[in-house]
């Protein structure tokens, strides 16, 4: 399945008429992607787990794609990418699970754009076997946890102080589970 996603092609249509072309990042988009991160506000980049600021740090995510490491799906309207949301596999005594992570323009976001693109991920990890998606979220982003729960996620537990933000000071993490396989409680 992992071997298929880099023909990963869908177009969309949002409610407001945009229409949106979801396929994975490609070493072209190099500079889309330094572009898209560019946009980043000071407040977004609080809550971001890398420096996007660093132009050769985010143009290395695009020069070192391994589809199999990790799915970047981007949002492409006009030739722009507008928004990236990534499937992060996991090794070892944890490859049933997966990581989803988003950053979307700003322009783009409360448009259901978003959701979209969650919901393609939560399709190809579904696809790809994986049993359950975890994400780690900020709980000052009230929002952006609405939205996972709105998804079907669960708040499994919070994290005191887990996540460090650049003036030092901490904010506590929301580990949000969503379960793609049933488990039947067998003994």
């Amino acid at each position: 399945m992992r071997d298929q996603l880099a023909t990963y092609r869908n177009l969309l249509t949002l409610a407001d008429g945009t229409r949106v072309l979801l396929r994975p990042l490609l070493t072209s988009d190099r500079e889309a992607l330094v572009n898209l991160f560019a946009t980043a506000s000071e407040e977004d980049r609080r809550y971001l787990n890398d420096d996007v600021t660093n132009r050769e740090l985010v143009a290395s995510w695009a020069e070192n794609l391994d589809y199999n490491r990790v799915f970047p799906l981007v949002a492409v309207v006009h030739d722009r990418l507008v928004g990236d949301a990534t499937l992060h596999f996991r090794k070892g005594p944890y490859r049933h699970q997966g990581e989803l992570r988003i950053f979307l323009a700003r322009e783009m976001r409360r448009r259901g754009l978003g959701t979209r693109m969650l919901q393609a991920l939560m399709d190809v990890a579904r696809s790809a076997g994986l049993h359950q998606l975890i994400a780690n979220i900020v709980t000052d982003q009230g929002p952006v946890i609405k939205a996972f729960t709105e998804l079907g996620f669960k708040q499994a537990c919070t994290l005191p102080d887990a996540f460090m933000l650049p003036d030092g000071s901490t904010r506590d993490v929301a580990v949000m589970v969503l379960p793609l396989v049933e488990h039947r409680g067998e003994f």
